[in-house]
């Protein structure tokens, strides 16, 4: 399994734009906005009016023609459809720069992930904490997590370690692996992957850029 499969009905590029539209009509009702229709998302976010009411036809929530959508009713609908408003917990693999900033980033919690714990192999990291996070030697995870119980594993680790540690972390009870690293990690069926390089995605941008 490469790449994280959300739902057999809903095709993964509309999943991916649901929480840009999400973050708009969370900013329309901080301005005191109740109803939103397609065309005002649309001429926001870039995206074709058909488009979007086609993306929302995969969630449980219908418009009223000619009005729109109730804000309130969509921010809710489109939170609980996304998984935002259950907590699942994670551990960071990996506590150097990247992985310590996303221990720092209480703004995950806001969408759901709850990292619990961080694990690194350096002496100068473990047994410390960042942001009220603890940091564990990684060789204690998998007794760790028979009471933690994190099912998402964040992987942080040079590459090299990639594979060997996300096979650790499913060996310890990781059901899912975002994995930041640019290595091309293999999991087994049943564990879901959701790869995210930073350097693929500078890759493209530099491109684009000298294009």
């Amino acid at each position: 399994m490469s790449d994280l499969i959300y739902s057999a009905k809903i095709p993964e590029p509309a999943l991916r734009r649901l929480p840009w539209y999400l973050s708009y009509v969370k900013l329309l009702k901080s301005q005191g906005e109740t109803i939103v229709s397609s065309t005002q998302i649309a001429k926001k976010i870039d995206v074709s009016a058909s488009q979007i009411a086609k993306d929302l036809s995969y969630v449980d929530i219908s418009g009223k023609t000619r009005v729109g959508y109730d804000i309130d009713d969509l921010i809710n609908v489109l939170e609980s459809f996304l998984g935002f408003t259950n907590t699942h917990t994670a551990v960071v693999f990996g506590v150097g720069s990247l992985g310590a900033a996303l221990l720092s980033d209480s703004g995950l919690e806001q969408f759901g992930l709850k990292i619990i714990a961080g694990y690194d192999v350096n002496p100068a990291i473990v047994n410390h904490a960042i942001h009220h996070i603890p940091v564990f030697h990684s060789n204690e995870f998998i007794e760790r997590n028979k009471e933690m119980k994190a099912e998402i594993g964040v992987l942080t680790v040079p590459p090299g370690a990639a594979q060997e540690v996300s096979e650790y972390m499913i060996r310890g009870g990781v059901k899912a692996i975002w994995n930041f690293t640019p290595f091309r990690i293999r999991v087994p069926e049943g564990t879901v992957l959701q790869n995210t390089s930073l350097y693929a995605h500078l890759a493209v941008m530099f491109n684009r850029l000298n294009g």
